[in-house]
């Protein structure tokens, strides 16, 4: 599923019917509406997995390399290192991102979200270092599928280890419920409570 398909399902996911579903794109079987994604690694795109096919994919080398199965952990760092000087370096212009170390791009690539979807930020690679010294699970970040997302708006200062799947949910969240220049109170209140179901689904890690 393509980055665009799944923001439509992120936006129209609270309104789903029993009885409307999708499909596996793999296999073409009927799956509810949460369900597991793979990534097809050669075009970046995400797709919709039934278990039988999501549990293909569970292990390395699966599918010839060319899938990877998107994980379900989700980790809060609360000891997360990450000062407002070092933040400043990143010359991310908004204060809510996602990291994730790409294959296609051999390096780590940094989007943040906003009223037109997600936007690519050059990422100064010197600030990431630091912060990756500085905080040792992101060495631990599976290429491709699992992400370092930051929240930093209205003083905010919060650090998850999410599959990727997660960021672009709050990517089509932001993208159409975004009103105005600030974005409105109902916005807000969505990204509000899209973090507080992911803290209730995430460990926690010093």
């Amino acid at each position: 599923m393509t980055g665009s398909r799944l923001q439509e399902l992120a936006q129209r996911s609270r309104a789903v019917e029993p009885e409307t579903q999708e499909h596996c794109e793999l296999c073409g079987e009927r799956i509810p509406a949460v369900h597991r994604h793979v990534l097809h690694l050669a075009s970046g795109d995400l797709r919709c997995a039934c278990r039988p096919c999501s549990l293909l994919f569970d292990r390395p080398g699966a599918g010839g390399g060319q899938y990877r199965l998107v994980p379900e952990r989700r980790l809060r760092l609360t000891g997360f290192e990450l000062s407002d000087p070092l933040w400043e370096e990143l010359r991310i212009p908004v204060d809510m991102a996602f990291f994730f170390r790409s294959t296609r791009a051999g390096r780590v690539v940094a989007l943040y979200p906003g009223p037109m979807g997600a936007t690519e930020s050059l990422l100064e690679l010197d600030a990431w270092e630091a912060i990756e010294a500085a905080n040792p699970a992101l060495q631990a970040l599976e290429p491709d599928v699992e992400a370092l997302l930051v929240n930093r708006a209205k003083g905010a200062r919060d650090y998850w280890v999410v599959p990727i799947d997660d960021c672009y949910r709050l990517v089509a969240l932001i993208r159409t419920r975004w009103r105005g220049l600030t974005g409105g109170r109902e916005v807000w209140e969505e990204i509000g409570r899209f973090f507080e179901a992911l803290d209730a689904k995430a460990t926690t890690k010093g």
